[in-house]
């Protein structure tokens, strides 16, 4: 079955438009109430959690009447990284969760994402389920049944204690200078209190949001302000998570980012030497380096399409410990979704165990060039479709000769068509993605146009 509005990563849209509209919303939660809590014993319970946005006061308090009129009571957390409610959802025995964010996007978008009761990410079934309720006529529940609302006063530290018993117990960060860069976002409050407390001496970016500042030049998609910080500050490591709080990426001492890619070969290497790793799953997107680099520690890696919750899922069905994403997102068997904080706190934990310093410790790895573009368009899948579409790909995977990969397919999140294209020489990766790039952009204005 098709699905009609759920992409990779739940619902998402710009806030205003037919779906990311308070009246949709409310549907959304009156549907999901009765897909994911069908099963419930008992009075069923949702935990809600959101980002920083402004719009996530109004559709907060849509998806909560929605939840209500559904017989459903809701627990509120507020603003709170989504592996945050991930968690909450396990450890308040709620029979579900929702995540009101756009992740990475810019303020004037906004999405909803499900977790089941167990924390993880819904099945493709469930999601069906939720769209096949979305067109039935909306009853309320009886009176007496309906559901009510109730604040969870103490989400923030429960979370927070949860993250720092994550971190060595024989360790602390005393004398480690960290620059947080929390993307004005979900993270803004909780990371300043897992680091602090952990003894960290730590310098800010991105942690005073106002509502529509979230990614705003700051976080994980747009690390420049913190390598500049880093080099600014003299820190030993720079720390950078979307609005969200489920990527990360790390930049070194000496102002160098490390990717997605590299932070999971960092943990694997680390596991590796420390016992045995059965494999690691990344996706289509993970770097060449990184499979290259794990087949020589002997560790088999699995790719999948790009998700984390196809990531998870392959983790799941084959028993492997680790699995990411080369933007960021990190899932370890400490949570079920990706955690930056979590992944963060693993890799001070190696440095602090090790005695090195980051660079010395990434020292070795060589990433494949790898460019990476875009072309904002609706109707990306049909532009993939046509012959002359197809044609310019097949152009460019031969300028490649068989030295480097190409990829080209729709976001799950966004109206864009996203590009790939790694190779052994960057010149030849910045030469073919520029190529394709334009070509691709005057084919979509040419069937917009038509």
């Amino acid at each position: 079955m098709t699905r009609k509005w759920f992409g990779t990563d739940g619902v998402r849209g710009q806030v205003g438009d037919s779906v990311i509209h308070p009246e949709w919303v409310l549907r959304l939660g009156w549907a999901a109430g009765h897909v994911l809590t069908a099963d419930a014993s008992g009075r069923p319970q949702v935990v809600i959690g959101k980002d920083t946005r402004l719009s996530g006061y109004m559709l907060e308090s849509a998806l909560e009447s929605g939840l209500a009129a559904a017989g459903v009571d809701v627990l509120l957390v507020g603003p709170l990284p989504t592996p945050a409610i991930a968690y909450l959802t396990r450890t308040l025995r709620a029979d579900a969760g929702i995540v009101i964010s756009a992740s990475h996007n810019p303020y004037q978008d906004n999405g909803i994402k499900f977790f089941s009761g167990d924390g993880y990410k819904l099945p493709d079934a469930q999601e069906e389920a939720i769209e096949a309720w979305m067109d039935r006529p909306m009853t309320l529940s009886a009176s007496e049944r309906l559901g009510k609302a109730r604040r969870v006063e103490d989400a923030v530290g429960r979370y927070v204690e949860f993250c720092k018993t994550t971190f060595p117990a024989d360790l602390d960060l005393r004398g480690m200078h960290l620059v947080l860069d929390c993307a004005h976002g979900a993270n803004y409050k909780v990371a300043p209190m897992i680091f602090g407390e952990l003894g960290a001496t730590l310098d800010f970016l991105g942690t005073e949001p106002n509502g529509i500042n979230i990614n705003d030049q700051v976080g994980s998609t747009h690390p420049d302000a913190l390598c500049r910080e880093v080099l600014r500050s003299g820190a030993d490591v720079g720390i950078a998570f979307d609005g969200d709080g489920d990527r990360l990426v790390l930049v070194d001492e000496h102002g160098e980012l490390l990717d997605g890619d590299e932070i999971l070969w960092l943990l694997a290497r680390d596991m590796c030497q420390r016992g045995h790793l059965a494999g690691v799953v990344g996706t289509v997107m993970s770097n060449l380096a990184l499979e290259q680099a794990l087949a020589d520690c002997g560790v088999p890696m699995l790719r999948t399409p790009v998700g984390d919750r196809y990531v998870l899922e392959a983790m799941r069905s084959h028993g492997y410990p680790l699995g990411g994403e080369s933007s960021g997102h990190i899932i370890t068997s400490a949570n079920t979704t990706g955690d930056g904080v979590l992944a963060a706190l693993q890799i001070l934990g190696i440095l602090r165990r090790s005695g090195q310093t980051l660079a010395a410790l990434r020292a070795g790895y060589r990433p494949f060039p790898q460019v990476l573009t875009s072309v904002r368009m609706a109707g990306a899948q049909d532009l993939l479709d046509q012959p002359l579409a197809r044609q310019l790909i097949a152009d460019a995977e031969g300028r490649l000769a068989g030295t480097g990969r190409l990829l080209v397919r729709p976001s799950g999140t966004e109206p864009v068509l996203r590009i790939m294209v790694e190779a052994a020489a960057a010149d030849l990766a910045s030469a073919v993605a520029a190529t394709l790039t334009a070509a691709l952009s005057d084919l979509a204005l040419s069937a917009a146009s038509s």
